[in-house]
């Protein structure tokens, strides 16, 4: 239903909820590209259509089985923006059309995941919504927790990303343009992490690399051709397989935190090792990705707990 040309209605497939599937899209709270108001149930977050700054707001106004959701554009003059321009890509991003009735029928015969799966109803698995975003924020957390790495990257929106309102859009490769190397090392980056993000930035906005192409290829070609690129490893190419192209087959295997969570969710009495964690999600295929989402899901709710008490 069409509100008017700033605001309008999006209808999820159920299950849905906005707010789990902003948790995991957001990884951290001290995400500033991806806000969350949890009082009021209100996900935003500037985008740049043709070249402008805008402002969407998502609401949550229905229920997990009959969800709806209320999207509002600012400033007031966005009327000029086609609806279209932001729905879909809402869409893709929030994953509003994506069936995960086979998962939840497999994960019901699971003793250890469901019981994690009913938790958590309706989480659907977000995206960023360019490859070039999830690539970047994939070198900003190597070998750094996620904390450090999304306060990097909080200070380089701040820095680059085109403003509205007093927040700021993630980074476009042209963005990126006019820093030097080192001006991203005062941001917080490496020398090596700066100069392979500049990079990165050049050779995808002067087209020699076609980060968005990917979306064509198999997840085995995918990695493959991202493990090619400078500065990138096995984690930051699944990071990107898995939080850009929703590859739900995949299962970033060295990301310790996921370990973690394995290991707490089986019982283990140690962290398995890389042979051990790959065994481990081949009973879970082809949706390990939404395991892995749903382990960070318990974990930062668990944390907001010990937090709270």
């Amino acid at each position: 239903m069409t509100l008017d040309a700033s605001r309008f209605a999006l209808h999820p497939r159920p299950p849905f909820r906005l707010d789990v599937t902003v948790i995991v899209l957001r990884r951290n709270a001290v995400n500033v590209v991806d806000r969350w108001e949890a009082e009021a149930s209100i996900y935003r977050r500037v985008l740049v259509v043709d070249g402008s700054a805008v402002e969407v707001a998502v609401e949550s106004v229905g229920t997990t089985e009959a969800p709806r959701l209320a999207v509002s554009i600012a400033p007031p003059e966005s009327h000029r923006v086609l609806q279209q321009a932001i729905a879909q890509p809402l869409r893709l991003q929030l994953g509003l059309d994506v069936d995960l009735g086979p998962f939840y029928r497999g994960a019901a015969r699971e003793e250890w995941l469901a019981p994690l799966v009913a938790r958590f109803p309706g989480l659907k698995p977000p995206v960023m919504p360019t490859a070039f975003e999830a690539l970047v924020s994939g070198i900003a957390c190597q070998q750094l927790s996620l904390t450090a790495g999304m306060h990097v990257l909080g200070r380089l929106s701040k820095a680059y990303g085109v403003q509205f309102g007093g927040h700021h859009a993630f980074p476009r490769p042209e963005d990126l343009l006019r820093a030097s190397a080192e001006d991203l090392r005062g941001i917080g980056f490496s020398m090596r992490k700066a100069e392979v993000i500049l990079r990165l930035a050049k050779e995808t906005e002067d087209g020699r690399l076609d980060l968005e192409g990917l979306a064509h290829l198999d997840t085995d070609e995918v990695i493959r051709r991202l493990c090619d690129l400078p500065g990138i490893g096995p984690w930051t190419a699944q990071y990107v397989a898995l939080r850009a192209l929703r590859r739900l087959d995949t299962f970033p295997t060295d990301d310790v935190g996921g370990r973690n969570n394995l290991q707490r969710l089986l019982g283990m009495p140690g962290r398995p090792n890389l042979a051990e964690t790959q065994a481990i999600l081949e009973r879970w295929r082809p949706y390990q990705g939404l395991v892995y989402f749903y382990l960070l899901l318990d974990s930062i709710s668990r944390d907001r707990r010990r937090g709270s008490a």
